[in-house]
This record gives C-alpha cells, sequence and structure tokens, in this order.
C-alpha cells in the first residue's frame, strides 16, 4: 500500500472483491443457458455476499476492539511481510481491485470461459485474504478469515472440477 492506505482500506478491498465477485456470478448466471451452472452460478454469488457480511462485521469489531491498528498505515518491514503484498495489492500493482470483471462477461462468452475468469478470480482472492489474515494483530479474526479462505479454495475445487467435466 502506497502511503495513504491503511488496514481498513485493506478490508474495504476484500469487500470490494466480494462485491466483484458476487456480481460476476450473478452475470455468469443470466447468461447461462445450462440450468446447472445458472444454479451454481447463483448460489456462488450468494456465498460471495455471504463474505462481505463477514468482511463488514470483522472490519467494525476492530473499528471497536483495536481503532489504532485499523487506521494505521502498514509498513513493510522486510521481503516476507505480508504487508508488502497488502501494499502492492492496495496500490493496484498486484490485480485490479476497482475492475468489474462482469463487464468481461457477453452472451458469446463460454461456460468454460466464465469458470477459467472465476478460477483466477477465486485464486486472486486466497492469496490476498492469506495477506489480511497473517497482518491482523493477534487472533483477531484469523477464524472467519480461514473460513472464508477455506471457502474461497472450495470455489476453486467446484469451478475447476465443473471445467474438468467440460473436458477444458
Amino acid at each position: 500500500m502506497a502511503e495513504g492506505y491503511t488496514a481498513d482500506d485493506v478490508f474495504e478491498i476484500a469487500v470490494q472483491i466480494e462485491r466483484n465477485g458476487g456480481a460476476f456470478y450473478r452475470r455468469a448466471a443470466e447468461l447461462s443457458g445450462d440450468d446447472d451452472a445458472k444454479a451454481m452460478l447463483t448460489d456462488l454469488a450468494v456465498m460471495e455476499d455471504g463474505h462481505v457480511e463477514v468482511f463488514t462485521a470483522m472490519r467494525e469489531d476492530l473499528k471497536k476492539e483495536n481503532p489504532e491498528w485499523l487506521s494505521r498505515a502498514f509498513a513493510a518491514s522486510s521481503e516476507d511481510d505480508p504487508a508488502l503484498y497488502l501494499q502492492a495489492a492496495a496500490a493496484g500493482q498486484v490485480f485490479d481491485f476497482n475492475a468489474e470483471p462482469a463487464a468481461v462477461l457477453s452472451e458469446s462468452t463460454s461456460l468454460a470461459e466464465v469458470l477459467t475468469i472465476a478460477v483466477g478470480l477465486e485464486k486472486e482472492s486466497v492469496v490476498f485474504y492469506t495477506g489480511i489474515k497473517d497482518a491482523v494483530p493477534g487472533n483477531r479474526g484469523r477464524e472467519q478469515m480461514d473460513a472464508v479462505i477455506r471457502e474461497e479454495m472450495g470455489h476453486i475445487a467446484l469451478l475447476s472440477n465443473r471445467l474438468r467435466e467440460l473436458g477444458a
């Protein structure tokens, strides 16, 4: 994160990633002509909505319990520090969290293309959330972060299996 990005900003990015994910899956479901795929994509959108709630609640809890940590700028101290990754991510150097992934979808986008894009987005979120988890002080929110990470990894497995079924 460039100067001026705080831990609070990182949680806002996490919320935005999940909103983007929900919008992506909803749009993909709208465009899908396959009822099974439509149901799967809709279910994934609902799960992403749940992650928005998790990150919003974590952020609010941290504001109450540890406002000084949430308002501090990350200071990376070594190459191994998760703050280096979070700095780069928040500055848009890792991925563009402001981009709307649903915008790349059209009626001509195949299900295999949708699933491939989704796998990439889910992988980015796992890496980002692992960085957040490692940067959160003490054990605050780590259980919730682990649960979100496990769920995102489950999304990757589900999407990858569906890709395999398609022969892609």
